[in-house]
């Protein structure tokens, strides 16, 4: 990971809302971690996060400088473009589709993730909080208003596309996971739960921050009081008729993409209001980001679920969506295979057995069963990525949920070593 550190310089193409013209950023600097320097040599602003986990842990002061780094990409809105695509080298390896960020499109703020994990991890933070703290306040300010959605304290991904017509379901690229089953058909009354939950963490880091500095953080108490509520998450997000976290939208799931005489999107039932009850990685975000109270029975249900390898258990790690989909391992388009939608992820993981780490640590009737699951799916997860590793040589962006293979990008030294955290238990 630390060879994958790289420093680059040119202006972003980005575009607002407003405006069909494509403008040039200003000319900036990026010094950061990158998933793989042969395959995505750029600035990706959800994976950084993660990759810090491990960066603080053997110089925090190379992630105070690469946090640095980010945060003097935010606009006078709040802004930060998800994808950092400076200068020549970048531009190489990236796709048209992709080149132009606009500026209605979040990311997971994964970076406060990172800033508490540095907080906990560094003695003399508090100079550096200072100066980061009201950029900081800015980003989560415009994350705050631009996601929000329709009913209180809920929030939606922006940049899906209604009319897409080539796409088994609309991807969702703000929110990192690419082709995740969100709603089949857009719509701005949609929930999505994991954005909810990344709010609800970032308002806690912000409270710690303001606290240890010395800042009024009253505000945020307030805002995170209400986002880790369990009562309004459960308003929002259960599910009782799987008995699961779920997005709500306008979905149907009889659809499938026609790729004998055209290739475009067929719908056979209309969509109608309600949750996906789809179960996968979003699902599990609650429990990821230690919302849920640890005597919560929703705690006890998804722990029971987590577990069950007729839903997303294997030998190998926890994979993206549940064996009872109807969207497991099912291409978006004709010719996209699944990422989203069965393999196994690291960072979901790592989040994962974070969680559980936390609930196995703290008092409540649910302790030890989260103590065992921790256990069982952190050696799964050690084993099968260093089996890979050496039998193969590298290090792999995800792994095949039926066989533990790894497949994807390589090498892929951003999050997919967060295994070395793993080992080490340092969440």
């Amino acid at each position: 990971m630390l060879g994958s550190i790289s420093y680059f310089y040119g202006a972003s193409q980005v575009q607002s809302e407003k405006s069909e013209e494509v403008l040039k950023y200003w000319q900036a600097t990026l010094y950061t971690s990158i998933p793989s320097r042969s395959k995505f040599p750029r600035g990706f602003l959800w994976n950084v996060g993660f990759d810090l986990h491990l960066i603080t842990l053997w110089d925090a002061k190379i992630s105070e400088d690469i946090i640095a780094h980010w945060l003097d990409l935010i606009n006078a809105e709040g802004w930060i473009p998800r994808e950092q695509i400076l200068g020549a080298e970048a531009e190489a390896k990236v796709s048209s589709q992709f080149v132009v960020q606009r500026n209605n499109i979040a990311n997971p703020p994964s970076l406060f993730l990172a800033i508490q994990h540095l907080i906990k991890n560094r003695q003399n933070v508090e100079v550096f909080l200072k100066k980061i703290f009201p950029r900081m306040e800015i980003w989560f300010k415009w994350l705050q208003v631009s996601q929000a959605g329709k009913i209180p304290t809920s929030f939606y991904w922006r940049g899906r596309n209604s009319s897409a017509e080539m796409e088994l379901i609309p991807y969702t690229f703000a929110s990192g996971l690419d082709d995740y089953p969100r709603a089949s058909h857009p719509d701005e009354n949609e929930r999505h739960l994991d954005l909810r939950c990344w709010m609800a963490m970032a308002s806690g880091v912000l409270v710690n921050i303001a606290k240890r500095i010395g800042e009024d953080s009253s505000t945020y108490e307030k805002i995170s009081k209400d986002l880790t509520a369990n009562n309004l998450l459960d308003s929002l997000h259960w599910d009782s008729r799987n008995g699961i976290f779920s997005d709500y939208g306008l979905h149907t799931d009889d659809i499938e993409i026609e790729s004998v005489i055209s290739i475009d999107r067929r719908v056979y039932s209309e969509p109608a209001f309600g949750y996906i009850g789809i179960f996968g990685y979003v699902s599990l975000y609650p429990l990821m980001l230690k919302i849920l109270d640890s005597d919560s029975p929703r705690l006890e249900k998804m722990l029971s679920d987590l577990r069950k390898e007729n839903l997303l258990w294997t030998k190998y790690g926890i994979r993206s969506l549940s064996l009872k989909s109807e969207f497991y391992n099912t291409p978006n388009t004709v010719t996209d295979p699944p990422h989203w939608r069965g393999g196994i992820w690291i960072n979901m993981n790592y989040l994962i057995i974070s969680g559980l780490h936390h609930y196995s640590q703290v008092p409540g009737p649910y302790q030890n069963q989260a103590s065992n699951i921790y256990t069982e799916l952190r050696k799964n997860v050690v084993e099968n990525i260093f089996k890979q590793y050496y039998e193969r040589g590298y290090v792999f962006e995800q792994y095949d949920d039926m066989t533990g293979t790894g497949r994807g990008s390589f090498p892929f030294t951003g999050w997919s070593a967060l295994v070395v955290n793993i080992m080490a238990e340092k969440y």
